[in-house]
């Protein structure tokens, strides 16, 4: 049970109320009555508000239910289909042309274009270890993953895989640093005189390329990414190396997500309170974590900058610090942490809105580096459906905005177009937030989970594996960047893609995630640091500005209708063979997901899947799966024995899989596990979940599970 204290017309649990006034509070100039006031005006009165929003949702969905009731069994029509969907106020009227209108962006947002990392903001290791990911070594990337086609091997570093590295790192600086005459491949010393930069006597093809350097580092910009060459004669990958170098950094995760949304389970005021602690850690730059490994003890904070010696002579900074977005929970999701004036639990997204802006007034107010240059807070919104959901957003942050006294625009907005009315509506989604928007992304896994729970009665959806080759999903991806080039937010935003979720598998990013810079991309998700070095390689090769003008000056691709296809398998008899291995796949993906989420509050972890191979879940593919099912459940492709069968087998092969784990309660042979019910949940009641999120199932079974410890 939590304790709860009066404050401004709301009650708050004690714990999240004393680090508050305690914590969060001391240093920002804000009085204790005055935040209060302001987030109970925001609980109270926008509460209400936002429950309307989630209301119409609900209409909009039990219309769209009904016509494809009414029509099936007929041959779908789109042109029908998308006069229904104007008709009824889902599509909206598209506006007039125009350009968006944020200011003071960070260069990260307006100039660069690179990876990002999202991060679970619960864990602190792994945000410091992404804070601390805008740089990275390209030899230890390359070494420890199968980016070159294969694993290293056990044990001792191997010296003709160490060799491979280095020669096929001088092959990429050949291509993207090249010399005027020459390789890199047994290139002589280092040296700068005069501001120039010679290699074993030979310059540099753009001598531009090189910006500065250390006693021990060579740094050069290649389409505004930093690769620093690090020499050291004594350095083991250094031996035998004419030009002595030990290691090359590549500028990695220009920027972080810190997320307190779908990679974390937090249900309550402690778990809230522990997100919200380790935000202003990162805001005052002061977050520490302590772990072992490996039976040493390791202490782990943010990087400092680090200063070079320009060309002219000049010193300069060169910023080791990813830079920091903050992810709110959407509109739908309750907590308990705050009960408002009915004694109802509070809308989440309206506390996270208050609590993240106010504690990053630490870093706006802080002498020394700072987390933005500008003095801006970069908040991402995600799963907003259409306009006026995401307008509502930007009303919510004017006001935390006056609240703390902070000019208007302070808080940048990122939109996820990850929901299908969002999707459809882009322009006057980005219209709606046009002063503050510094963010749009694509994201393929809640998109999808979308587009079968709105279609839901259209009829059995396709295999989740063939998603990814439908007219929707193409002109989704195109439109994304179109439209948002055409409002304007090259040179002002990022315009994002999604995750790569394999993060073993880098020989296959490396070949496959290219197409997102390709795509006119600023910035596309990586599962991990490792990750990021090896992406930031696509963005040497490909200057997206470049190819974003490019686009621009193509016209649009993507078409509304083809975005409005239903991706139903019309004529499809799926054979035994394939219902099962679909069935096998995503409940063992779910099983794999929800256990961790429900026994040990993991909301984003590596699942192995049902080869084995480790996948990255979180609430997104797990809303994928469960609305896959849920619809083949519904149009009779499986049936509710199947359904139990398969859960209880894979069961047994996720209890297998976490065997080592100490902190793992197997869920077999019983099945009465909060775990195991949760997961059947998901699919069973699947159709019931408001717009098929999972959020509502795991929070109820995941507070059920705490009450037992």
């Amino acid at each position: 049970m939590q304790d709860y204290v009066a404050r401004g017309g709301i009650s708050v649990a004690q714990a999240l109320a004393q680090f508050i006034e305690d914590e969060a509070l001391p240093g920002t100039g804000v009085a204790p009555e005055v935040f209060w006031g302001g987030l109970a005006t925001l609980v109270n009165d926008f509460g209400p508000r936002n429950a309307a929003l989630l209301q119409r949702r609900a209409d909009l969905q039990s219309q769209i239910d009904d016509w494809h009731i009414a029509h099936r069994g007929q041959a779908f029509d789109v042109a029908a289909y998308r006069a229904f969907l104007e008709e009824i106020g889902y599509i909206e009227p598209e506006g007039p042309d125009f350009a968006i209108e944020t200011r003071d962006t960070d260069p990260e947002f307006a100039s660069l274009a690179g990876p990002q990392l999202v991060v679970p903001i619960t864990n602190a290791r792994f945000a410091l270890n992404a804070v601390n990911a805008r740089w990275g070594s390209l030899y230890d990337a390359l070494y420890g993953t199968d980016a070159l086609g294969s694993l290293p091997p056990k044990g001792e570093v191997d010296p003709a895989r160490a060799k491979a590295v280095i020669g096929w790192v001088r092959t990429h600086l050949d291509k993207v640093v090249p010399l005027a005459t020459g390789s890199w491949q047994g290139a002589g010393t280092l040296a700068v005189t005069d501001g120039a930069l010679t290699v074993g006597g030979v310059g540099l093809k753009d001598p531009r390329q090189f910006v500065g350097s250390t006693d021990s580092s060579f740094l050069f910009k290649v389409n505004g990414l930093g690769i620093e060459i690090k020499v050291d004669p004594e350095d083991a990958n250094a031996q035998g190396d004419p030009s002595g170098i030990a290691d090359v950094r590549v500028e990695s995760a220009l920027t972080t997500i810190m997320d307190c949304e779908d990679s974390v389970a937090t249900v309550d005021a402690a778990d809230k309170t522990l997100a919200y602690r380790n935000w202003l850690g990162l805001m005052r730059g002061d977050l520490v974590e302590t772990f072992d490994k490996a039976g040493q003890t390791i202490t782990r904070q943010i990087a400092a900058d680090r200063t070079f010696t320009a060309p002219d002579g000049a010193e300069f900074t060169v910023r080791q610090r990813s830079l920091m977005l903050v992810r709110n929970v959407g509109h739908l999701t309750t907590n308990p942490f705050i009960k408002d004036a009915a004694g109802q639990d509070a809308f989440e997204g309206l506390v996270d809105a208050a609590v993240t802006v106010l504690i990053a007034l630490h870093d706006l107010r802080r002498h020394g580096p700072r987390n933005s240059a500008t003095g801006t807070v970069y908040v991402v919104k995600p799963k907003m459906h259409g306009p006026a959901e995401v307008a509502f957003a930007a009303e919510v942050f004017a006001f935390v905005e006056d609240l703390l006294g902070l000019p208007r625009d302070t808080v940048k907005l990122g939109i996820m177009d990850e929901e299908r009315r969002t999707s459809v509506n882009l322009k006057e989604c980005i219209r709606a937030a046009k002063s503050r928007v510094a963010f749009i992304n694509t994201g393929f896994l809640d998109r999808t989970g979308d587009e079968i729970h709105t279609a839901m009665e259209a009829g059995p959806m396709l295999p989740k594996g063939e998603m990814k080759s439908q007219p929707w999903i193409q002109s989704y991806e195109a439109r994304n960047v179109d439209i948002g080039l055409a409002c304007g937010l090259r040179g002002k935003a990022q315009i994002g893609k999604g995750m790569w979720a394999m993060p073993d598998r880098m020989a296959d990013m490396m070949a496959q995630k290219v197409a997102h810079p390709e795509a006119g991309a600023n910035c596309a998700w990586v599962p991990s640091p490792t990750a990021a070095t090896l992406h930031a390689l696509h963005y040497h090769l490909i200057d997206v500005a470049a190819r974003q003008a490019q686009i621009a000056a193509g016209g649009p691709r993507g078409t509304l209708d083809a975005l409005l296809t239903v991706p139903v398998a019309t004529g499809r008899n799926f054979t035994p063979e394939d219902v099962a291995r679909e069935l096998d796949n995503n409940v063992q993906g779910i099983l794999g997901y929800v256990v961790r989420w429900i026994d040990q509050g993991i909301g984003c972890s590596k699942v192995p899947d049902i080869n084995d191979v480790g996948l990255m879940e979180d609430r997104a593919t797990c809303r994928i799966s469960a609305q896959a099912l849920a619809n083949w459940l519904h149009h009779g492709v499986i049936t509710p024995a199947q359904l139990t069968e398969a859960f209880r087998k894979m069961a047994a092969v996720v209890d297998r899989q976490n065997a080592g784990d100490p902190a793992y309660v197997p869920m077999a042979p019983a099945y009465d596990g909060l775990a195991f019910q949760a997961a059947c949940d998901l699919v069973f009641l699947g159709r019931e979940q408001p717009s098929g999120y999972t959020e509502p199932v795991l929070h109820q079974r995941r507070l059920q599970r705490k009450a037992q410890m």
